[in-house]
């Protein structure tokens, strides 16, 4: 039975037994909480710039509302896995199913971010664009399938990355998670070079080329179905769209959210939106809602509620469509996400993302803060791969001197030229935006002087 195989304690690099009450699931939520991976992304921009005089969803806390949102999911999910296949099931798998794979989620969810750089997608897109532009001059320096990892940067291949990457003068396998979790993020299970081959539905990668071979592990340990060799494709594991439903929930409804309370947009525009959706799921359920709306008499408030049953109605269909397409979920011939599923059938959800579109992603602010953070990314790479590329005898005073703000940890000079510019890379998309903005003022001289 597959069920009993696709989980493992199994983590990457050094660790010891787990003796403490904690299982290794729950260990891995709380070394993600405890890393500094994830607290810097309390300094990264979700939708709408930061700082603002109304508070606005950041990088961390949407997702430890993803996390919220993911160990619901998870727990019924198990509930379901159990009643369904219990004659099939081994005693370890039951325990884990009902009390583990809530906390897998959770954690998977905590860290599904955790590779964006900063200012987003435009940083990713800077990134990107940075290699695409001096290919005439860096392309040469790498093998194909290095190439394709950098033209087409990819957040979600970087999480793995700072996962799982043992950097100079750390502990191997990075914060050292389970495979189980780490497989749990994995929405593109293939290697860069398959989007370049033209493979379908792989528009996206999950891992680099540095941690190919960590990858494989993974998807050998937790019985990931191989969809080609070569080039590395993978069917999803079928934990990764549960999390991926817990994010598709929060970045929908909570980006509405912070719209409102920024007056970007009405709070009838919100509420009607909201009360459509909740009656796409459940008119029962919508019906309740409207009587108890009328207790509100807040606007931040009513909304607020909304959200919460908005949520709630999402995480039932979520685990609805779960159910129905399990089988295929298991099999690898699922090829639609749940929500994405539920919005071919809702004209509400549907609506939803229009409005979020034309309303939200497009208004100035968003726009302006696309525009800027694009700018610094690429500045920065600009200031820092050339010199790194470098022979370390060949570099010049200016070079060196730019080299020395990068930490120690960021540095491979005995790897070769992709190690290398990874390592810059590491540096440049773990910043927030913050340190990324004023770093970059500071090395185009905007801004001058002692700083402690």
């Amino acid at each position: 039975m597959i069920l009993n195989t696709i989980f493992t304690n199994q983590r990457t690099g050094n660790h010891a037994q787990n003796i403490v009450s904690r299982t290794d699931f729950q260990r891995d939520f709380d070394r993600i909480i405890f890393s500094s991976a994830f607290r810097r992304l309390q300094n990264k921009t979700q939708v709408f710039p930061l700082p603002g005089s109304v508070f606005v969803h950041n990088r961390l806390t949407h997702s430890l509302e993803v996390s919220s949102v993911g160990r619901s999911l998870g727990s019924l999910a198990g509930e379901f896995i159990v009643q369904k296949f219990e004659n099939e099931l081994t005693e370890d798998s039951k325990n884990f199913y009902l009390y583990n794979l809530n906390n897998v989620i959770a954690a998977a969810c905590l860290c599904h971010d955790i590779g964006n750089p900063a200012f987003g997608h435009s940083g990713e897109d800077a990134i990107a664009s940075f290699f695409e532009k001096n290919e005439s001059e860096l392309k040469p320096k790498f093998t194909e399938k290095e190439w394709a990892d950098l033209v087409n940067f990819e957040g979600n291949a970087n999480a793995i990355r700072i996962l799982t990457h043992k950097q100079t003068g750390k502990d191997e396998g990075g914060t050292q998670l389970t495979y189980t979790t780490l497989a749990s993020i994995a929405k593109y299970p293939c290697e860069a070079i398959a989007k370049k081959k033209g493979h379908v539905n792989r528009k996206k990668f999950g891992f680099f080329q540095s941690e190919k071979q960590t990858f494989l592990n993974i998807a050998n340990a937790t019985k990931m179905i191989v969809e080609s060799e070569e080039p590395a494709i993978f069917k999803r594991h079928p934990f990764v769209w549960l999390v991926e439903a817990a994010d598709d929930i929060c970045y929908n409804i909570i980006d509405m959210e912070d719209a409102h309370r920024l007056g970007i947009i009405s709070t009838a525009d919100c509420e009607n939106l909201f009360m459509d959706l909740i009656k796409s799921v459940n008119e029962k359920d919508a019906k309740r809602s409207a009587e108890k709306l009328l207790l509100f008499s807040n606007k931040n408030e009513r909304i607020s509620y909304l959200r919460a049953k908005v949520i709630n109605a999402l995480i039932n269909k979520s685990t609805e469509l779960y159910q129905q397409h399990f089988s295929e979920i298991l099999d690898g011939t699922l090829n639609k996400a749940l929500l994405d599923i539920f919005k071919s059938e809702s004209e509400s959800f549907q609506e939803v993302e229009r409005f979020s579109i034309e309303k939200i992603y497009g208004h100035r602010s968003v726009v302006e803060i696309e525009n800027a953070g694009y700018n610094v990314m690429y500045e920065l790479l600009n200031h820092f791969i050339p010199p790194i590329i470098k022979e370390k005898s060949e570099r010049k005073g200016f070079e060196k001197k730019a080299l020395q703000l990068i930490p120690s940890q960021f540095i491979y000079e005995d790897g070769t030229v992709y190690e290398k510019v990874l390592g810059v890379l590491d540096f440049v998309s773990g910043m927030t935006d913050n340190f990324a903005t004023d770093l970059y003022r500071k090395i185009k001289g905007i801004d001058i002087g002692m700083t402690m």
